[in-house]
């Protein structure tokens, strides 16, 4: 039994769903196909897939093999690439997590670029802000917001993004607007974000020259989503800070209003990560120079303000 030629059948099988469908993908017979992979279950003495009239069901050992399978043909694929130039090609799948709010209104509307330049990459986008096990999930790496603290990953910065203060109009129509940083904590309420690997509510820092106030927030909500966090502030549960560019459109259409514009926020670092024991592939490296360019490319908005409304106004050409 050639194993790797086995693995690669059974990796199809799975992604199929059948072994019709894999055998038309592989341009294989189906009987083919069927008799490797019973080839590797013999020599692997268990079931990897349990086959009904239907259907094909993985077993809870074929689930783990697969993931391992796939993590090694992929490795595979990189070691033969790098032999055969594809340093200017790249190719393969690239699985990258990162949160909803950077995949919905960063990445993907302007993927169409990236897909151009590299034809070959077939992207896996899993979208959630939560603790990724690398290895056994097969992710090559993951875009985040603020310092990475895992000493097993390796980490680069791709960029920064400047967070600005943000409330609804329907809120500050009952509120009013802050005149000082100190009035949140005072007199309105936040929207907390929860810091889920810190376990708790992140501060709101702000600076004005020399002056800089750093508040714990008073929150009726928090939540540990941008996109949601983003929504309770157009709701009006609170006030937020998010990046420019999550609100800059809201902003446009006068559902957001900046408040406290002539303090400056703390700006938010963006890092790729990735584990120690995985060497940064061509296909990452692409990934990464390209977010890279693409976070330097966000055009920070130029805005006039007006310090009796304390909002911002739009620049008059």
């Amino acid at each position: 039994m050639d194993q790797l030629s086995a693995m690669r059948v059974f990796v199809r099988v799975v992604e199929t769903g059948n072994f019709t469908r894999a055998a038309s993908a592989l341009k294989m017979p189906k009987t083919t196909v069927t008799n490797m992979v019973q080839a590797l279950e013999t020599h692997l003495r268990t079931t990897l897939l349990n086959r009904t009239t239907r259907r094909v069901m993985v077993t809870t050992d074929g689930a783990l093999y697969y993931e391992r399978a796939l993590q090694i043909l992929s490795e595979i694929e990189e070691l033969d690439g790098s032999m055969s130039n594809s340093q200017t090609q790249p190719s393969g799948r690239l699985r990258v997590e990162m949160a909803g709010a950077f995949a919905d209104l960063l990445v993907i509307p302007h993927l169409c670029d990236f897909h151009q330049r590299y034809p070959q990459i077939q992207l896996d986008i899993g979208v959630g802000d939560r603790l990724v096990d690398y290895i056994a999930e097969n992710v090559d790496c993951a875009l985040r917001g603020g310092t990475p603290t895992d000493q097993s990953l390796v980490a680069r910065k791709v960029g920064e993004l400047k967070l600005r203060t943000y409330a609804s109009p329907a809120y500050l129509q009952r509120f009013g607007y802050p005149k000082h940083p100190d009035d949140l904590a005072k007199n309105h309420i936040s929207v907390g974000y929860l810091n889920a690997t810190a376990g708790r509510v992140l501060t709101m820092e702000f600076c004005r020259g020399e002056e800089v106030v750093e508040i714990a927030p008073r929150y009726a909500l928090s939540v540990n989503d941008a996109r949601s966090y983003l929504n309770a502030v157009v709701a009006g549960i609170g006030i937020g800070q998010v990046p420019g560019f999550m609100a800059d459109d809201l902003v446009e259409r006068g559902t957001l209003e900046e408040i406290l514009p002539e303090w400056e926020c703390e700006t938010l670092p963006l890092y790729i990560v990735y584990p120690q024991t995985r060497h940064l592939s061509n296909k990452v490296r692409v990934f990464v120079d390209w977010l890279a360019k693409l976070v330097q490319g966000l055009k920070e908005p130029h805005r006039l303000r007006d310090p009796e409304r304390n909002t911002p106004q739009p620049v008059l050409a």
